[in-house]
């Protein structure tokens, strides 16, 4: 059985290996009532159209494969594992029987969710125990991990690995798998990982297990021998393409050599009889394309707005010219592709799109040959047949659709098909004038803390330096003008290894009296003068009980009646920022503001989080956190940008002044070490000055005159 549905509209599509009666309602879903009452509690919205057709068969214990855009959400198998476990303890008479569910997710923030949902939602039933194991490299941690009464794992494969050294009877007793993101959950882990660990797991498996991801061409084949005749669920039209083995095909040409070029694509044998859809973005198109293919000898009929007939009645008379005729035929059309004609238009061989059209219209057109598909399956069954006309989807790329490129290029490279050369120098081209246009974004946090962003291409921060902007404020020279030893002193931390501090001076620090004069003058009640109009980038004061600071207004309320409003601020000498009501802010004397601010970022070199992970565990944050904040370092400057400072090493440091020496009491590199959750990163400084050495000369305004 497979079913290609437009279910509700053209926005819904589903492919479907087996009939599934979807559960659109929650009252009628596959869910315990206990669950249901606690997803209502909590204001669940659901299901989605993803989740009616892949709840039933997970709840009912069948093995299950999603393939959908809402991938990434972990209340596709949440509830109805919850219910499946719920059953399945119903006739188990001793806990003792029972078998661990694991659940595998791509990261540590996946996990955390996956195992605060469970925790949520397992409200509602018997208690599971769920237990979220996240491992460090620290020698001994895995084999401290006590699995008893639970029956829920929330892992990492990294994680699952080092457990698996110590704890191989896990394997015995696992029943179920959700392998969460399957292809972020092994593209980012070392191939050897993604080996061992899959034999293993369904080597142990008893029962099924769920696959939820966004792309097909992850399911790896040898899967499918473990699988007992799973369900598959896919709601994405370019993910069915590559499931139904459709091959994507992308052909360069000039604007005026389109027609001639689509003559030649085309494949006019008399052994495979072809119906092609030409699609197009133009009247005037659609009747050059049309009168080439008669003059061609082609069968062709033509569609768009101005035709004297509907499309309902054109494309009946392609269907009955098709079925008659030994000869092959095309329609050329132009406008959208209703639900309604789609439906009519599933048995088309080849779909050429003569202009790149958006990705909507993109999946409305791939659906016009879905009944010519194969299985995924069958593509990896030698007894496939190899006569079996396969189905193809044809872009003509020409000068005027290559800001597109990128995007081709990507869909081609997911379908595995043959790219041509053209198309790399302009994606090349497109990704250039894309990141020149973030010129007035931050610079990328990724790349000041780790030396590189994974994925510059969806980043939305530059990856260039922008003179305006990070040499805006500069670091006073007399700040570090011992850079091998800077006392700084740490008040905010964002993560790990990135915080927002000030420079201490050893001798008569400038802040320190400030800071001292402030307090002094806003102890008299007279001085506290609250302002009446707010305005942006102006500095005021604040005070916090006794302490008094500098602050400066970054954002205000675009139009509000009440005098009284909630601002945004920045304290100019930590870094961080606060909402405040307006009337809190109160009138600073030109004197305390003559000193610049003292707020600097400061990045400590050389260490990442383990496991290829984009963001520090909370728990390396929270120990550095308790560690350094508000505490003297003496710190060796390796680098500086505006205001940034990196620093390698950071050291936390006592001061003995009966004997006028300094004692270190740690090293942070070191401490975020200790940890087993962070990893060395040789290249980082190397990376950064690098970044440096490419800065322009001249600011972005004038470059672009």
């Amino acid at each position: 059985f497979q079913s290609f549905q437009n279910v509700g509209g053209e926005k819904n599509f589903v492919f479907l290996s087996k009939k599934i009666e979807p559960s659109s309602v929650l009252e009628k879903a596959p869910l315990f009532d206990g669950l249901k009452k606690e997803l209502a509690w909590n204001k669940f919205s659901g299901p989605t159209f993803t989740e009616s057709y892949c709840w039933p068969p997970v709840a009912w214990g069948y093995d299950v494969v999603v393939i959908s855009h809402q991938g990434n959400d972990p209340l596709l198998y949440i509830p109805p594992v919850l219910t499946l476990l719920q059953l399945e303890s119903d006739y188990q008479a001793s806990p003792n029987m029972r078998g661990v569910s694991l659940i595998l997710c791509p990261g540590w923030k996946k996990a955390q969710l996956a195992f605060d949902l469970l925790k949520t939602y397992g409200k509602g039933c018997r208690r599971l125990h769920p237990m979220l194991i996240i491992l460090g490299q620290n020698k001994g941690a895995a084999g401290q991990v006590e699995i008893r009464g639970c029956e829920v794992v929330v892992t990492t494969p990294h994680s699952l690995l080092r457990l698996l050294e110590h704890n191989t009877w896990l394997l015995c007793r696992l029943s179920h798998l959700v392998l969460d993101e399957i292809e972020v959950l092994f593209s980012d882990t070392a191939e050897q990982v993604n080996g061992k660990m899959l034999f293993q797991l369904c080597m142990g498996l008893k029962q099924w297990h769920t696959l939820r991801k966004k792309h097909w061409n992850w399911v790896e084949p040898s899967l499918f021998e473990f699988m007992n005749d799973p369900y598959i669920v896919i709601t994405v039209i370019e993910e069915a393409a590559i499931f139904g083995n459709v091959q994507q095909v992308v052909q360069p040409c000039t604007n005026s050599s389109r027609t001639a070029e689509l003559l030649k694509i085309l494949d006019f044998t008399q052994r495979n009889l072809q119906k092609v859809l030409v699609c197009t973005d133009s009247v005037t198109e659609v009747e050059m394309i049309h009168k080439a293919l008669k003059s061609n000898s082609i069968v062709s009929l033509k569609k768009h707005k101005e035709s004297k007939c509907n499309a309902i009645c054109v494309l009946e008379r392609w269907r009955k010219m098709h079925s008659l005729s030994l000869f092959h035929n095309c329609l050329c059309y132009k406008g959208d592709i209703k639900s309604e004609i789609i439906s009519k238009l599933q048995r088309c061989i080849v779909v050429i799109f003569s202009n790149f059209p958006s990705p909507g219209v993109f999946r409305q057109r791939l659906q016009c040959m879905t009944d010519n598909f194969c299985s995924g399956i069958k593509i990896w069954d030698s007894a496939v047949d190899e006569e079996h006309i396969k189905a193809k989807s044809i872009i003509l790329l020409t000068e005027n659709s290559f800001c597109h490129a990128p995007g081709i290029l990507h869909c081609l490279k997911h379908a595995e098909a043959e790219i041509p050369e053209e198309l790399y120098a302009s994606t090349a081209r497109v990704l250039e004038s894309e990141e020149n246009g973030k010129f007035s974004r931050p610079l990328c946090a990724s790349l000041k803390t780790f030396g590189i962003c994974r994925n510059r291409t969806a980043c939305p921060d530059r990856h260039q330096i922008n003179l305006s902007i990070d040499m805006a404020q500069n670091i006073a020279d007399e700040m570090t003008e011992t850079p091998e030893r800077v006392i700084i002193l740490p008040l905010l931390i964002v993560h790990a290894t990135n915080y927002f501090g000030r420079i201490v001076k050893k001798q008569k620090d400038q802040y320190t009296v400030l800071a001292k004069e402030m307090n002094d003058y806003f102890k008299v009640p007279g001085h506290r003068i609250s302002v009446n109009t707010v305005e942006k980038s102006v500095f005021y004061g604040l005070c916090e009980g006794a302490i008094c600071h500098r602050v400066q207004v970054v954002e205000t309320p675009a139009k509000d009646e009440e005098n009284v409003c909630e601002v945004t601020i920045k304290f100019i000498d930590e870094g961080r920022t606060s909402q405040v009501n307006s009337d809190q802010l109160l009138h600073l004397p030109a004197k305390f503001q003559s000193l610049p601010p003292q707020a600097v970022e400061i990045i400590v070199c050389r260490v990442k989080p383990i496991d290829n992970e984009v963001e520090w565990n909370p728990k390396v944050t929270d120990h550095i956190n308790d560690k350094i904040k508000g505490k003297l370092h003496h710190a060796k400057v390796v680098h500086t940008l505006g205001k940034t400072l990196w620093v390698d090493p950071m050291v936390g440091v006592t001061n003995l002044p009966t004997m006028k020496m300094w004692i270190n009491e740690y090293n942070i590199r070191s401490e975020i070490l200790s940890t087993g959750l962070g990893t060395d990163n040789p290249g980082h400084v190397a990376e950064i000055q690098k970044l440096c050495r490419q800065m322009p000369v001249l600011d972005h305004a004038e470059n672009l005159e």
